[in-house]
């Protein structure tokens, strides 16, 4: 049975849109804090923008280059990019309805506002005065166009305001300019005499304009924002790619425009002129009847006084008592140890470097970065590790996408005190969490591991649901010391004991356990397959879900993003169920299970089952080997499955419903927030029982024939 047919798939693309949408959906739910729904509203924004900027830009490249090929969907990238336009003009629509039909009512019940010039009292007058001379003025720059200036270089997502000049009221004489509202001031001020009144930057500076353009009257002012091409690809064919980086990000600045965004109200004139300048048609304008760029409502919610019950409660992530009470390689030495962020504290990840870096017994510490903090602990703990003569080797993937400056800047000053810094692979980004450190013992040398789903990245370790396991299983060590020699030099394994990477080995892996899981049906006995992954997009392996799927194998997927796979097909999918969770955390985990004839296996990994990161990314798949960790990741999965609140289904004709049901309102997040500390607990009580007293022995077992593996 040939299960690749385009409809049995969706569109990448138009599946995003509708992931946007189910955000938005949390901009409109009343049970969230009215504050954080305004924050919602700001984050589909900002997935919009960063959507145009390399997925849209993507589909315009293929048209212009005369890419005739289609999607798994079958669909043409105009067809794509079509139905991009008629979904999200839809989208923003919603957006602005939320905005002022719920939210700013809302807010303003609770003594929030938004002002326009016409509404401020004349002490918020005179300090918009003031403000605008001693704090604007000098910052401002108007750009004229006429014979002698073409028309101005605008920077991508800047937003500037457009208007005609007349001189001496004279209509011919009239000219179009622009005024960038600039990035240096902020977006949202606050008002003196009440405790929560803000303006918009750009609507003092349109009150105060005329002062730019002595002389001249100026009319029909409008707020306008391009957003541009930003998807350009570094040369890796090259002998210095970190100077081909820096000339990438140079370049991307003036890639060609995607999105035009006006102001409801702006004139005929300059609209046209716009359009004409960026080549612009129906589908790639969004005329917003409000303020352009919601990403400034974050501005507006750090400013809020009081009002903490409008906001998401804060939390502190639990640090488990006996991870205080040891060094992490005393605790890591008697068991495996497990972290699930942010519910538990990334302390423990962090004190495994900074601790590295101090320890006099360590040789080397060896690390994958992708994207860390700009403040970042752990370099500073590799850092001074090198200072104190450690082997220091760290991978940077300077092609890491909106982080290529920050890496570079971090691969430099890692370079500066003796770091050994590999710049990532051609043709492949590294994408895999891995961390090892070599530790000269009274037996031996001793390897240390750190594996994740996520970034080591302190912040969003805060915001982002991830796991992770500390471990120093020495199979498992001889694999990560494989991983970094084939990292850092021309090392090929053939195989490796545990752990699955990618290109191609995590996939193949996946379709092996698949394959077993399908076999046992047949056999009569139970076949379950449980995974939650960012997104879910590569075609062999739905192909694959969908034959385990047409033999009786139940599949439950939880799929935060993007998601190909269609439900509901005779004899296809009739037995994929589809989650999404969308909530106050970024669902992140990347987590693999499968029944095994009741031996259940779980793996976690730094990869979601798409193309990109199985086929064109380094990623990192390792089996959960200890029991008790494995039983309490299914147990996780459980509430996850079981959520009721946050939790939406995906059905056969692509729409996304909340799960709702007769049992008690489940909301997963809720719950491991409020009982993150006895979740916690009762892991590492199994884990650290208080009569342990002696160190985990762990037999080291030869290395098998890839067809010996066992799991």
């Amino acid at each position: 049975m040939s299960f690749n047919k385009p409809e049995y798939f969706n569109s990448r693309e138009l599946s995003w849109v509708d992931f946007d949408k189910r955000v938005l959906e949390e901009a409109n739910d009343p049970t969230n804090p009215l504050l954080e729904r305004l924050r919602f509203l700001g984050i589909t924004q900002s997935n919009l923008d960063e959507f145009f900027n390399i997925r849209v830009a993507s589909l315009h490249k293929l048209i212009s280059v005369g890419y005739e090929g289609t999607d798994s969907a079958g669909l043409t990238a105009a067809e794509q990019l079509s139905g991009i336009s008629h979904k999200v003009h839809e989208l923003v629509r919603n957006q602005y309805s939320i905005l002022f039909n719920e939210l700013l009512p809302k807010l303003s019940r609770e003594n929030i506002n938004i002002v326009k010039m016409s509404q401020v009292t004349q002490r918020q007058r005179n300090f918009l005065d003031e403000y605008f001379h001693q704090n604007l003025y000098p910052v401002l720059t108007p750009l004229a166009v006429d014979s002698s200036r073409p028309f101005p270089f605008l920077a991508n997502n800047t937003l500037n305001i457009g208007l005609m000049i007349t001189k001496n009221d004279d209509a011919k004489d009239e000219s179009f300019a622009t005024v960038q509202v600039p990035d240096a001031c902020p977006r949202v001020i606050k008002l003196p005499g009440a405790e929560n009144d803000f303006i918009l930057l750009e609507e003092v500076i349109k009150y105060f304009i005329n002062e730019l353009f002595v002389g001249y009257r100026a009319h029909d002012m409008a707020c306008f924002r391009i957003t541009r091409d930003m998807d350009v690809e570094a040369d890796e064919d090259t002998s210095d790619l970190m100077k081909e980086i820096k000339h990438d990000l140079r370049k991307r600045e003036f890639g060609p425009v995607m999105r035009l965004e006006v102001e409801a109200g702006m004139s005929h004139q300059i609209l046209d002129l716009l359009l004409s300048e960026y080549n612009i048609d129906k589908e790639g304008l969004y005329v917003v009847d409000g303020p352009i760029d919601l990403n400034c409502v974050n501005k507006l919610i750090k400013q809020v006084n009081g009002h903490k019950d409008l906001l998401f409660e804060k939390f502190t992530p639990y640090m488990p008592k006996v991870l205080r009470n040891q060094t992490m390689f005393e605790a890591i030495s008697k068991n495996d140890i497990f972290v699930s962020h942010p519910y538990d504290s990334f302390q423990p990840v962090m004190d495994f470097i900074s601790q590295a870096a101090h320890d006099k017994q360590i040789l080397a510490i060896k690390m994958t970065i992708y994207r860390v903090s700009a403040k970042s602990p752990i370099i500073k703990a590799l850092k001074e590790a090198a200072q104190n003569g450690k082997q220091v080797t760290v991978l940077v993937e300077l092609k890491a996408r909106f982080d290529e400056a920050n890496n570079l800047h971090w691969a430099d000053e890692l370079e500066r005190v003796g770091c050994h810094v590999i710049y990532g692979l051609v043709g492949l980004k590294v994408h895999c969490k891995l961390a090892m450190v070599v530790r000269q013992e009274e037996n031996g040398i001793k390897r240390y591991m750190h594996m994740g789903t996520g970034n080591y990245n302190d912040v969003t370790a805060k915001l982002y649901t991830d796991m992770g396991v500390l471990t120093c299983n020495q199979q498992i060590g001889v694999d990560a010391t494989n991983i970094f020699n084939m990292l850092s030099g021309f090392s090929q394994p053939p195989y490796f004991n545990d752990l699955s990477i990618s290109p191609d080995g995590i996939r193949n892996y996946l379709m092996h356990m698949t394959d077993k899981e399908i076999e046992n049906v047949k056999m009569g006995k139970k076949g379950l397959i449980q995974m939650q992954m960012n997104s879910l997009s590569d075609t062999q392996m739905i192909e694959k879900l969908y034959e385990a799927s047409a033999a009786g194998v139940e599949i439950h997927l939880i799929v935060r993003g993007i998601c190909n796979l269609r439900v509901g097909i005779p004899g296809v999918s009739d037995n994929i169920t589809v989650h999404s969770i969308v909530g106050q955390l970024l669902e992140h985990r990347r987590f693999y299970y499968f029944y095994a004839d009741g031996d259940e296996k779980v793996f976690l990994s730094s990869a979601d089952l798409m193309n990109r990161n199985l086929s064109r990314r380094v990623e990192l798949m390792f089996p959960v080997l200890n029991d008790d960790i494995r039983k309490h990741l299914i147990n996780i999965y459980k509430i996850l499955w079981n959520d009721n609140v946050k939790a939406r289904q995906l059905h056969s004709d692509d729409t996304w419903t909340h799960v709702r049901n007769d049992k008690k309102p489940l909301n997963s997040q809720k719950y491991m927030i409020d009982n993150r500390k006895k979740i916690s607990d009762n892991l590492f009580k199994q884990l650290f029982p208080k009569k342990h007293t002696n160190q985990q022995k762990t037999k080291f077992t030869p290395m098998r024939k890839p067809n010996e593996r066992k799991r």
